[in-house]
């Protein structure tokens, strides 16, 4: 994947709008306000590429990008409380009938605030991936928030709380200081060339 040469593609608010899938895709996941636009745009180096704002559940559609070669796939926020119903049941159509296609995606990744204790909403993505045997890291994001040693013990409840803990792969990142990009970076560019 050439990092300097994403774009937005096109994204889709239906189930039924779902583009062939004729290129390996990279799904970024995560509940609502966790970070998802401001770590893609980080990760490719763009201001706008993805757009963020303060308010949660602003991405309601599934974003695609790509670089002619891939596709990141920009998964709506779950868990926002201040949506209707109707609103919640089409954004967990949209994921579950994403996720059940077709599709070549060779990695999601699962992204989880380090400040908190994961939700149930992430518990459940989880064991969704893990049942369903997608490939899959966590990427713990806001890490500059938190101090050294409210880090580590944050770590320490995630090894407690999430299941599996040990068997996955993850990744401490900030999208304000750049930590964990790099890595990010290596693993996407792996799982994208093979």
């Amino acid at each position: 994947m050439d990092f300097a040469k994403i774009q937005f593609e096109t994204s889709f608010g239906s189930v039924s709008q779902l583009p062939e899938s004729d290129l390996p895709e990279v799904a970024v996941s995560g509940r609502s306000n966790v970070g998802k636009s401001s770590l893609i745009n980080r990760l490719f180096a763009r201001k706008n590429l993805a757009r963020v704002s303060a308010t949660p559940g602003k991405t309601a559609t599934i974003n695609f990008f790509t670089d002619g070669s891939a596709r990141i796939v920009d998964l709506p926020g779950y868990g926002y409380a201040k949506v209707s119903k109707a609103e919640k049941d089409r954004w967990n159509r949209l994921i579950s009938t994403y996720l059940g296609s077709d599709r070549d995606i060779r990695l999601i990744v699962q992204l989880i605030d380090i400040r908190h204790a994961p939700s149930k909403d992430d518990i459940n993505m989880i064991n969704y991936l893990i049942e369903d045997e997608f490939p899959m890291i966590v990427v713990f994001t806001k890490a500059d928030k938190l101090s050294a040693r409210q880090r580590a013990e944050r770590m320490d409840g995630f090894a407690k709380e999430i299941p599996y803990f040990e068997d996955i792969t993850y990744v401490v990142a900030s999208s304000e200081t750049g930590e964990g990009i790099p890595e990010l970076k290596e693993i996407l560019s792996e799982v994208l060339e093979e």
